[in-house]
């Protein structure tokens, strides 16, 4: 009989984490078709090159995951978070996705992503404490 143990990692090596995630993707290839994942990231640059703003996230099994959008202060208000989930759009499209997905919190930009078609299917209350995570979804048109 094989003898098991738990142990805290607080500081996992990077070995470690990824034979964690070869594991759950080992696992998913026997029940799902291949994922096809891809990063997908456009940054936004101000003239002298500085980075201020981006979209990162990613394509998978036929949708986009926007993990971040953001906007340094000067920049916003100038459609350019617009223009970012638009183009992310488009490539996850052409990725050959039908849908799109997010979470954002109550204090950043529901009605951002409601104007953009987006509509939430789920919300997580007190995280952070006070707070929502709203989890938001799309279909893709294509």
């Amino acid at each position: 009989m094989t003898t098991y143990t738990f142990k805290f990692e607080a500081t996992p090596t990077a070995e470690d984490v990824r034979a964690i995630y070869a594991g759950l993707r080992s696992f998913n290839q026997q029940h799902a078709p291949a994922d096809q994942y891809q990063p997908l990231v456009i940054v936004l640059r101000d003239e002298a090159g500085g980075v201020v703003g981006g979209l990162a996230g990613d394509t998978y099994w036929g949708w986009l995951h926007v993990d971040a959008l953001w906007l340094d202060e000067p920049a916003r208000g100038l459609d350019f978070g617009t223009h970012m989930l638009q183009m992310a759009e488009l490539e996850a499209l052409q990725r050959g996705c039908r849908h799109a997905h997010l979470d954002t919190m109550s204090f950043q930009a529901r009605p951002f992503y409601e104007k953009m078609g987006y509509t939430v299917f789920g919300v997580l209350d007190d995280l952070p404490q006070g707070q929502q995570r709203i989890f938001m979804q799309k279909d893709l048109k294509g």
